[in-house]
């Protein structure tokens, strides 16, 4: 075998490997181990197999396993390309433009602090910026809260729900989950969670502001997911905000889409919104990478808009939603 053959192999295995797991991962909803993980880089395999097409393609006009080889991969790409194509393609929820004008808008912004290092004055501009409604935060820490509420925060969502970590024991940084409201919050239900989420009544809708546990904890992972979508299908919740450490590829959010929610970002057809890790942390590269941090809206809300804001400290970005509320979902008993 010659280097130049030797060479081409290597490059077509090393990028149609990685690309053939992951495919296998995403259609078999794996949920154990080092899966969960993977299957969160699903959407790399587009370049990948676009990498093994090319080489392909060089030798598939003098053999004609290339080609066949190449049919396959082409396929894969289509299939690759389905799963992807609604963050630009899909079609909106129901409603047209002349109801717009009886929605109610909504504006909600979610953001995880990690353990409560982001820049909090930062936050608040951004929610004051944007005219948020509804903030909900991830990984608040007592040091945070004060820091939000010195930049304002108090004055500008006045209504509370949750509390801060206390840093009683190891990793409890990572515990505080609170909902921040311009208009009242109803009684709090906290669902259990590793990491803490609640439901919470605000403004006639329910919502879950929720944290479940890493993947690299897989058993609690599977257990909060499966958790959140008992707590949406007994609440018959309308928003579904936070950190969820899962994307639209793993089998978790999928079935909340089976069950009637969209993600705003899917939804607004805003593209690609990855939010983590915004500080690069993993392996050196630029990030963020992954779409992990989400808004799922319910049967009756449609999202507008989307977008990532970044954060300074914190390892994701902000991620800034404008909610169009039917007026027939307000008016339900």
């Amino acid at each position: 075998m010659s280097v130049r053959r030797a060479v081409w192999w290597v490059l077509l295995l090393a990028s149609l490997l990685p690309a053939l797991t992951l495919t296998v991962l995403r259609l078999g909803a794996w949920e154990a181990g080092l899966a969960i993980r993977l299957v969160s880089f699903t959407p790399y395999a587009v370049v990948a197999y676009t990498v093994a097409l090319v080489l392909l393609l060089v030798v598939a006009r003098r053999r004609p396993a290339p080609r066949v080889g190449a049919l396959g991969v082409v396929a894969a790409l289509v299939l690759h390309g389905s799963w992807l194509a609604p963050l630009v393609t899909g079609a909106p929820a129901a409603g047209g433009a002349g109801q717009a004008a009886a929605d109610e808008r909504v504006v909600v912004m979610s953001s995880n602090l990690l353990m409560g290092r982001a820049d909090t004055a930062q936050v608040v501009r951004a929610a004051v910026d944007a005219d948020v409604d509804l903030l909900v935060l991830q990984e608040v820490t007592g040091r945070a809260l004060a820091g939000l509420d010195s930049a304002g925060l108090d004055e500008l969502l006045p209504h509370r729900i949750g509390f801060p970590a206390t840093g009683e024991r190891p990793f409890a940084d990572t515990v505080g989950t609170m909902v921040f409201a311009r208009e009242p919050l109803g009684e709090p239900r906290p669902l259990g969670t590793v990491l803490q989420s609640w439901e919470v009544e605000v403004d006639g809708l329910v919502l879950l502001a929720v944290h479940p546990s890493a993947p690299t904890d897989p058993d609690g992972w599977v257990r909060d997911h499966a958790l959140l979508r008992e707590a949406a299908r007994e609440s018959d919740a309308d928003l579904v905000v936070g950190d969820l450490n899962a994307t639209l590829d793993h089998a978790p959010l999928r079935r909340l889409v089976d069950d009637g929610y969209r993600d705003a970002v899917e939804e607004s057809n805003s593209g690609w919104q990855p939010t983590w890790p915004a500080n690069g942390l993993f392996v050196g590269l630029p990030g963020p990478l992954v779409q992990i941090d989400h808004v799922l809206t319910g049967p009756g809300l449609r999202a507008a808009s989307a977008r990532t804001l970044p954060v300074d400290g914190t390892d994701h970005r902000a991620l800034l939603v404008e909610v169009l509320v039917e007026a027939r979902r307000l008016s339900r008993s």
